[in-house]
């Protein structure tokens, strides 16, 4: 069958990178260097113990899949991911097999997966003290146990990813979709719990002023998410793409802050005073509430601690590159920064569940609206295409693009 493989050498990343800035991003998806190519691989075979096989329906293209193939992602993570690797890790598929011990779905049921691959799936016991807390994502042992080293289904040379027409998955990854949830829904499962997890870790107060760095997919479900969870708080986008940002404010009524006054404005809708030192750019005193910054890069890092409020706190859900801090603000106003990654089991309404039945529930009942954030559809074939879009996305009016299996 055939499927998108990744695969990186110390040269051919040294020649890439070398390169790249005479030919551009094309370099990782064409030519010599490139990143990514479709392979043909043996299909899954029969699955054993509590493990099932899926015929993949749909898979979502991440963020981090684009930064992974442009070679953006820092080197310390590399002890826990290998290659070559399958990609995909926002899959809805159906069970077409099941292994003897696998006894918590049906043939034919429609699931969605949790791509974390924690001490369950890695048959070790007892659980490491994040599994246990239910982070699978974080496990403290994604380099051990009976895998190769791999934090997720996608980033795994023994685990085939999504970008594939049958992948395989252990039981306790699965979580099936409901009957009346539409597919593409289904395959937006895995951002939204990104979402609402982000949103958990940082709960608003019904007061609080929240400010959402970046509308793009997670972005945008950010701010439906904060509106489901905590519909009294105020919330404002920055987000220099219309199309991206008119979304934002028709579905979670954001207050957009035009890019290039983000202090002032900033200041205005927070009620904070506004301090210009003598080199570098203003200072809030007061400020947001809480920041959720999904692209975490130095300008946004930086921009957004000088607009965070005292005891604030700046969830950084975008994994960029190597970063740069001027960490003033931090000890000035006493804030705090959290990192986020992954998901896991949250408290809500008094009942604990995790965070992919919330996900699906919201968008079954339309708290939470997916559909519009889906722009493109794609073959596997034209993975270069689908790349080409989401490195242009202002251009082509993409927001979330995904790959159908017919």
């Amino acid at each position: 069958m055939k499927a998108l493989q990744f695969n990186v050498t110390p040269p051919g990343f040294i020649a890439a990178k070398a390169i790249k800035p005479i030919f551009g991003n094309n370099v990782y998806f064409k030519g010599p260097f490139k990143t990514v190519r479709l392979v043909e691989i043996p299909e899954p075979a029969a699955p054993a113990g509590q493990w099932v096989k899926l015929k993949t329906i749909f898979c979502g293209f991440c963020g981090s899949d684009l930064n992974l193939m442009m070679l953006h992602d820092s080197p310390t993570a590399s002890p826990f991911s290998s290659f070559p690797c399958i990609i995909g890790h926002e899959v809805v598929g159906r069970i077409v097999e099941k292994g003897p011990e696998a006894t918590q779905f049906e043939l034919g049921d429609v699931v969605t997966v949790n791509p974390g691959l924690g001490c369950t799936v890695r048959n070790l016991s007892p659980q490491c003290a994040v599994c246990a807390a239910g982070r699978s994502l974080n496990c403290e042992n994604s380099a051990k146990g009976g895998l190769p080293p791999g934090m997720f289904t996608g980033l795994n040379s023994g685990v085939t990813g999504g970008f594939a027409p049958f992948i395989r998955a252990h039981e306790s990854q699965l979580f099936k979709v409901p009957d009346s949830l539409g597919m593409e829904a289904a395959a937006m499962t895995e951002p939204l719990a990104v979402a609402l997890q982000t949103v958990f870790d940082n709960m608003p107060e019904p007061s609080d002023k929240i400010l959402v760095i970046g509308g793009g997919v997670i972005g945008n479900l950010v701010i439906q998410a904060v509106r489901t969870l905590c519909p009294g708080a105020g919330i404002a986008l920055i987000e220099p793409a219309a199309h991206a940002a008119v979304l934002a404010e028709e579905l979670g009524q954001a207050e957009i802050i035009p890019f290039k006054a983000v202090y002032q404005t900033a200041a205005e809708f927070t009620g904070a005073a506004m301090y210009q030192p003598q080199l570098g750019q203003p200072v809030l005193m007061g400020g947001f509430d809480r920041i959720y910054d999904t692209v975490g890069n130095s300008a946004t890092l930086n921009m957004g601690l000088r607009i965070l409020g005292p005891f604030g706190t700046l969830s950084l859900v975008g994994i960029g590159s190597d970063v740069k801090l001027d960490l003033t603000p931090l000890w000035l106003k006493l804030q705090n920064i959290k990192g986020v990654y992954g998901y896991g089991r949250v408290t809500y309404q008094g009942e604990t569940r995790h965070v992919f039945d919330l996900a699906m529930e919201f968008m079954k009942e339309g708290r939470i609206r997916t559909a519009p954030l889906v722009t493109h559809t794609f073959r596997l074939e034209d993975y270069r295409e689908m790349i080409e879009v989401n490195l242009n996305k202002a251009r082509h009016g993409a927001v979330k693009t995904l790959v159908r299996f017919d």
